[in-house]
């Protein structure tokens, strides 16, 4: 299986260290172009391909992990995602200054569900810093755990295999809107696991 990353930034590079992990070949981009991530490709290594973000999007499971703000014109532009898993990474907060984003009381992947018209949205790898979820999971006997959350059972359990694969202990919390559960910030799940992180 290729999964295509959207965002070549430490959350997305994260991810695809994980997906090559769990023997996935990776196709990663971002807006500026394939030309652009030379060095990217030099550390994530065998089994990663630098894409156009239309390449990406066209895999059959893709992640997104790009800052919230710029995620309505990063997808604006890409087609109908005709059923293809779509993995949200992201968290609802306003750059520089990292605070929650005005939801209306919506979890943020119910909001990112509406940019990614056709897809199976599914809600993960959002709660770990970036440097924490490009490490090995497997650590001190045990393994770091990841939240995850959709409305379609398949795909959380295609994501979930992925992520399990890669060496996490995946936690299924059920349809998409139990995503505000363990957003960033300010939830009980995210803030215990970022402080016992």
């Amino acid at each position: 299986m290729a999964v295509g990353i959207i965002g070549a930034g430490n959350i997305g590079g994260a991810i695809a260290t994980q997906m090559l992990r769990a023997g996935q070949e990776v196709l990663i981009s971002n807006k500026s172009g394939p030309e652009s991530l030379g060095d990217v490709i030099e550390k994530l290594g065998p089994g990663a391909k630098a894409v156009t973000v239309e390449e990406a999007a066209a895999a059959d499971v893709v992640a997104v992990a790009i800052p919230w703000d710029f995620i309505p014109d990063a997808l604006g532009s890409l087609p109908d995602w005709d059923g293809r898993i779509v993995i949200d990474a992201n968290n609802a907060v306003t750059q520089p200054d990292f605070k929650a984003a005005d939801l209306g009381g919506r979890s943020s992947s119910e909001v990112f569900a509406e940019l990614v018209p056709g897809a199976r949205v599914v809600k993960t790898a959002n709660i770990l810093l970036a440097a924490r979820l490009a490490e090995d999971p497997v650590v001190e006997g045990g393994r770091r755990v990841l939240f995850l959350s959709g409305d379609d059972q398949d795909a959380r359990d295609t994501v979930g295999g992925l992520f399990t694969e890669a060496g996490f202990r995946m936690v299924d919390l059920g349809p998409l809107a139990n995503g505000q559960l363990y957003q960033v910030p300010g939830n009980p799940l995210a803030r215990s696991l970022i402080a016992t992180d």
